[in-house]
C-alpha cells in the first residue's frame, strides 16, 4: 500500500506494469490470501485511472483491462469498485483529459461486464457523454464504441435510448464524430429490428455517403457492404469483419512538407514491368486549416486531391470547390507518364462520354491556346518567388513552346498517314511519340480546375479510360445517330438493377463505387472495398438479384489496380456457393479463366482456393483445368517458392475430384516435379502428395504398377542423395497414412527401399532406417506370415544397427519389435558386413 503514495511516476507506471503478474499469484494463493488483490492492489488500480502523469494513467487503464479480460477480479468488486469510479471520473466537473480516458475505459468495459451493469451503471452517463457539448473529444469516444454499447445491451434499449443519440453525432458539426459514426454503422445497424433499418438508418447513412467531409464519405463507403450484409435474412446473414489496414506490399508513404504543404508519395521498393496497375496517390492541398480534433485521418489509405476537413466544418469550403488564388498551386496535379494512345481518335471531333468530362477535353479545346497562355504566365510571374508558382510557370512554358508546333506535328502526321492509307482501325493504339508529348504538354496546362482530374479512373492521364471497353469506345463515335436508342438501354439497365430486399438507393450507391469519378472525389481504393463486400452484398441479395451485381463485378474484375482483382480471386470461391452452379458457369468461369493467367499476387487467389472453387463446378467444366494446372509452376518471380508449396497442397486435395487415369495423366507429372523442388518445404509437402496419389491409385493394379515403377526410376534409383531420400520419405508416408497395402507395398517397393542400406549417404540410411523400425515395425510387418521378404528385412535393419553412423545405428535400434529379431539373421548379417 505504500506504493499508493510514491511521488515519483515512473515508480507507481512500474507498479501498474506488475499488477497483473500480482494478481495471478494472489488468484494461485488465494487460500492463504483470500482477500489481498480486492483489499489492497486494486484500489491502488483504480486510484490511478485518476493519476495526474500521463504515464501512470495510461499504465493503470492497460493493467485494468488485463485484469477484466483474464477474469481476476470478482464480479462484486468490479460493480463496487471499479465502475462507481468510472462514472464519477466522467462526471462534467472531472479533468478533460481523464474524463475522455474514462469513457473509454467503460466502453471497452462493457462487453466484459455485461448486459447487467452496463444498463444500471454505464448506460445513463454514456447517453450524457454522447450529448456533451463541450468536448467533442468524448462525443467522438463515444461515437466510436457505439456499436459495442448496442450490442451489449440489446435491440430494446438501442431503439429506446441510444438511436436518438446516434443521429445527433451522425450529424455533429465536428467530422471526426461523423466519420466514427460511419465505421460502427454496421454494428448498430446489427442491434436494431429490419424495420427501423429500413425505415431510419437506411437514410441516416445516405447522408453520411453525401457529408461534406471526403473523410466521412471515405469511411461511409467502406461500411456501406458491410451494412447491407445486416438487411440479410437470419438464416444467412453475413457479418463481414472489418476492412483489414491497408498494407502497401510495393512501397511505403513518405511525408514530407513544403510551405505547409503536407506530400504523401508513393516510392515503390521495386520497379517491374507489370506493376502498372498500382495506384497513382494524390496529394494533400496547400493552407491545411489546423484540426483540433485530436486524431488525424487514416493516412494509410491512399489519398487523391481533396482538402483535409477541419474539426468544425461550419465554415469549411465545399471539397470540390479550390480557392480562386491556389488555381495554380503545382500540389494540386500529378505529373503523368506519357501515355499509348491513338493520336487518330485524339484528333478526331468525337463527343466526349459522360465518364470522361475530362482533362482531354480540356487540353484539345482552344481555350489554352497560344494567347490564353501567355495571359497565365504574366499573371503568375509577380509571384514567381513562390516555389509552386515557378513550377506552375515551367509547366506552361513549356505548353506555350509546344502549341505552335504541336498543331503542325500533329497535321503532318495525320497527312502521313492518309498518305499510307492508315486508319485508326489499323492501329488502336499508336504509339506515334512527337504529336503525343505535345498533347501530353496541353493536357499538363489545362490542369487547373478540379473537375479536370476527376476525368479517367485510377491513373489521372488525360486520354480515353483504359477501362472503357472496345464496344464502348466504338459506340462513342456514334453517340449522335443512337440518342434514341442509348435512352432506352439505360432505361433497361436502370430496370434491371431494382430488387426489394434492401432500400434501392442503398443498392445504387454500392454500384457507383466502381464510377471512376469516386477514385477522385472519395477514396483511390473504393473499388478495393466494394470488391472486398461484394460476396456479402451477393448473400443479401440472393441469387435471384444476383442480375443487380453482374455488371459491377465484371467491371471490379477488368479494374487497373491489381489489388482490386486479386480480393476478387480471393472470394471467388465464396461467390461461386452463394450463386450455384448455373450462374458460376455462366458469369464466374470466364472470370476465374482470366485471373489464372493474372499477376501472381492475383493467381494465388485462386491457387490458395482452387479445390473450394472446382468442386463446384460440373465435372466436364472442372476437367479442363486439368490442362492448366501445370501453367502454376510458372511464376514472375521463381524465388516466390510458397506458390508451388501451395500448388502442392491444392493438389493433395484435388486428387478426390478427379479420376484415377486424370491423376495419373495429368498430376503425376505436376507432383513428380514438385518432388524435386529446391525448396524443402516444398519438397515435404510434394511427398504427402505423392503417397495420397498412391492411395486413389491403388484400386487401379495398372495404372498403381505404373506409377510405383516411375516412381522408382526417377527416385531411389536417382544419381541425387535428395532424390533417393525423397524415395524414402515417400514410403514412409505410404506406410503410416496405409496408402497401399503390405501386399503392394512388398511387391512393388520393399525391395527398392532396402537397396538404400548402402547408400553412401548417411542422410539416406538414416531415414531408411527411420521406415523400417517405426513406420514396418509399429505395423506387426515382421507378423505377417505371407511375406516373403521378411528375412531380407530382418538383415537389412541388423545392419542398420551396426553402421559406422551413430545416428543410423541409434534410429534402427529405436523399436517395439527389435528383439524379434532372430540370432540367425544376426549372425548372417555380421558375416556379411
Amino acid at each position: 500500500i505504500g506504493f499508493l503514495f510514491v511521488s515519483e511516476p515512473t515508480v507507481r507506471a512500474e507498479l501498474m506494469e506488475q499488477v497483473h503478474h500480482i494478481a495471478i499469484f494472489c488468484q494461485e494463493n488465494r487460500p492463504s490470501i483470500p482477500f489481498a488483490f480486492s483489499k489492497y492492489l486494486l484500489p491502488i488500480v483504480v486510484r490511478y485511472l485518476a493519476d495526474q502523469n500521463n504515464q501512470v494513467r495510461k499504465t493503470s487503464q492497460t493493467a485494468l483491462l488485463e485484469l477484466l479480460e483474464q477474469e481476476l477480479i470478482e464480479r462484486g468488486d468490479v460493480e463496487t469498485q471499479v465502475c462507481p469510479v468510472l462514472v464519477d471520473l466522467t462526471a462534467p466537473d472531472s479533468n478533460d483529459d481523464v474524463k475522455t480516458e474514462a469513457m473509454a475505459i467503460i466502453c471497452k468495459m462493457a462487453p466484459m461486464v455485461g448486459k447487467d451493469i452496463t444498463e444500471r451503471l454505464f448506460l445513463p452517463r454514456f447517453c450524457e457523454m454522447c450529448c456533451d457539448c463541450r468536448m467533442f473529444h468524448v462525443r467522438k469516444v463515444c461515437a466510436a464504441n457505439f456499436g459495442e454499447i448496442c450490442s451489449v445491451v440489446g435491440g430494446e434499449a438501442t431503439e429506446e435510448l441510444l438511436l436518438p443519440r446516434f443521429f445527433q453525432l451522425c450529424s455533429d458539426n465536428v467530422w471526426g464524430v461523423r466519420k466514427a459514426c460511419a465505421e460502427c454503422f454496421m454494428s448498430v445497424s446489427s442491434a436494431t429490428s429490419q424495420e427501423i433499418r429500413r425505415t431510419k438508418l437506411s437514410s441516416l447513412f445516405i447522408s453520411l455517403i453525401s457529408d461534406p467531409s471526403r473523410w466521412v464519405r471515405q469511411a461511409a463507403f467502406q461500411s456501406l457492404g458491410q451494412f447491407i450484409s445486416t438487411f440479410a435474412s437470419p438464416n444467412r446473414r453475413v457479418q463481414l469483419c472489418p476492412f483489414p489496414e491497408q498494407v502497401q506490399p510495393f512501397g511505403s508513404f513518405q511525408p514530407a512538407s513544403q510551405k505547409g504543404v503536407a506530400l504523401f508519395l508513393l516510392t515503390p521498393e521495386r520497379s517491374e514491368e507489370r506493376r502498372d496497375s498500382l495506384d497513382t496517390v494524390g496529394t494533400l492541398e496547400k493552407g491545411i486549416a489546423p484540426s483540433t480534433d485530436t486524431e488525424s485521418p487514416d493516412l494509410s489509405v491512399p489519398l487523391s486531391i481533396s482538402s483535409p476537413e477541419p474539426a468544425e466544418e461550419s465554415s469549411a469550403q465545399p471539397p470540390d470547390r479550390v480557392p480562386e488564388q491556389e488555381l495554380y498551386n503545382s500540389f494540386h496535379f500529378w505529373r503523368t507518364p506519357i501515355a499509348q494512345i491513338d493520336l487518330d481518335m485524339e484528333l478526331l471531333p468525337q463527343e466526349e462520354p459522360a465518364s470522361c468530362v475530362s482533362v482531354q477535353a480540356k487540353a484539345s479545346t482552344p481555350a489554352l491556346g497560344r494567347k490564353q497562355l501567355e495571359e497565365l504566365i504574366e499573371n503568375l510571374e509577380p509571384h514567381i518567388d513562390d516555389p509552386d508558382v515557378k513550377a506552375q510557370v515551367d509547366v506552361l512554358t513549356a505548353a506555350l513552346r509546344a502549341a505552335t508546333l504541336d498543331s503542325h506535328l500533329e497535321d503532318a502526321f495525320l497527312e502521313a498517314r492518309e498518305s499510307q492509307g492508315i486508319h485508326h482501325q489499323d492501329n488502336p493504339f499508336g504509339v506515334h511519340q512527337t504529336p503525343r508529348i505535345g498533347h501530353e504538354v496541353r493536357a499538363l496546362a489545362g490542369r487547373t480546375v478540379r473537375v479536370g482530374l476527376s476525368a479517367c479512373p485510377r491513373r489521372l492521364t488525360c486520354f480515353p479510360c483504359v477501362c472503357q471497353s472496345r464496344s464502348s469506345s466504338l459506340r462513342m463515335h456514334h453517340s449522335d445517330d443512337s440518342d434514341q436508342g442509348d435512352c432506352f438501354g439505360q432505361a433497361e439497365e436502370k430496370k434491371s438493377k431494382l430488387q426489394d430486399v434492401i432500400p434501392q438507393a442503398l443498392l445504387d450507391q454500392y454500384l457507383s463505387m466502381t464510377d471512376p469519378s469516386r477514385a477522385q472525389t472519395v477514396d483511390m481504393e473504393i473499388a478495393k472495398h466494394c470488391a472486398y463486400s461484394l460476396p456479402g452484398v451477393a448473400m443479401t441479395l440472393g441469387r435471384q438479384n444476383w442480375h443487380c451485381l453482374r455488371d459491377t463485378y465484371e467491371t471490379l474484375a477488368s479494374d487497373m489496380q491489381w489489388k482490386v482483382r486479386r480480393t476478387l480471386a480471393f472470394s471467388i470461391h465464396e461467390l461461386a456457393l452463394i450463386l450455384g452452379d448455373q450462374l458460376t458457369a455462366a458469369d464466374l468461369v470466364p472470370i476465374f479463366n482470366s485471373f489464372l493467367k493474372d499477376l501472381d499476387e492475383v493467381r494465388v487467389g485462386v491457387l490458395k482456393h482452387l479445390y473450394d472453387f472446382l468442386k463446384l463446378l460440373h465435372p466436364e467444366t472442372r476437367r479442363k483445368y486439368l490442362y492448366q494446372l501445370q501453367e502454376f509452376l510458372v511464376t514472375d518471380n521463381s524465388r516466390n517458392w510458397r506458390f508451388r508449396s501451395e500448388l502442392a497442397e491444392q493438389l493433395v486435395l484435388l486428387l478426390e475430384l478427379y479420376s484415377g487415369q486424370d491423376v495419373y495423366d495429368y498430376l503425376r507429372p505436376l507432383a513428380f516435379s514438385l518432388c524435386t523442388d529446391r525448396v524443402s518445404s516444398v519438397r515435404w509437402t510434394s511427398y504427402k502428395l505423392v503417397s495420397e496419389m498412391i492411395r486413389k491409385l491403388a484400386s487401379c493394379q495398372a495404372l498403381l504398377t505404373d506409377f510405383l515403377s516411375e516412381l522408382v526410376e526417377k527416385f531411389c534409383h536417382s544419381p541425387k542423395w535428395s532424390g533417393r531420400q525423397a524415395f524414402a520419405f515417400v514410403c514412409q508416408l505410404a506406410i503410416e497414412d496405409d496408402c497401399v497395402s503390405l501386399e503392394q507395398f512388398s511387391e512393388h517397393l520393399l525391395a527398392p527401399l532396402l537397396q538404400l542400406a548402402s547408400d553412401p549417404v548417411a542422410n539416406v540410411r538414416v531415414l531408411l532406417a527411420k521406415t523400417i523400425s517405426q513406420s514396418l515395425l509399429e505395423r506387426e510387418y515382421f507378423l505377417h506370415s505371407a511375406n516373403s521378404h521378411q528375412e531380407a528385412l530382418e538383415q537389412t535393419l541388423v545392419a542398420l544397427q551396426m553402421d559406422l553412423d551413430k545416428d543410423v545405428k541409434y534410429f534402427a535400434s529405436v523399436h517395439p519389435g527389435s528383439t524379434r529379431i532372430s540370432e540367425d539373421a544376426m549372425s548372417t548379417t555380421s558375416s556379411t558386413y
